[in-house]
């Protein structure tokens, strides 16, 4: 009779486990964690930057972003921007709705990326602290 107690106990623990864990064996809560990335966004080379921060992803491929208030400085309107969409080709685009882009950006030789539309001012956009 106490071995009918004892199964259960351990099914329970079972379908805990892979409840937790998706059946995949990782955490569940681990993949809904998406970390921040940190950027540094900058005008022509200047020395004047200031800081973008794409946050946790809302749908595929579109995340929340965090434009500095002095980015403004570095493209006017910028600061409206609140959502960062990577497209499948590598092009990451700033809008205030999600879809519209403000600013556009490929990828640039080596790490980060570089704006080409609006073709001025021209953006650089690298990982930063």
């Amino acid at each position: 009779m106490k071995t009918l107690p004892a199964l259960m106990a351990a099914a329970a623990l079972f379908g805990g486990v892979q409840l937790f864990h998706g059946g995949t064996g990782e955490s569940r809560a681990a993949n809904d964690a998406v970390p921040s990335s940190n950027f540094k966004l900058t005008a022509n080379g200047d020395e004047a930057a200031c800081a973008i921060r794409r946050g946790a992803e809302v749908s595929n491929g579109l995340s929340l972003l965090t434009v500095a208030s002095n980015c403004r400085r570095l493209l006017p309107g910028i600061e409206r921007a609140k959502f960062w969409r990577e497209q499948e080709d590598g092009t990451v685009a700033f809008s205030a709705n999600g879809n519209d882009p403000i600013v556009t950006f490929a990828v640039a030789d080596g790490d980060g990326y570089e704006s080409y539309a609006p073709a001025l001012p021209l953006l650089s956009l690298a990982a930063g602290p």
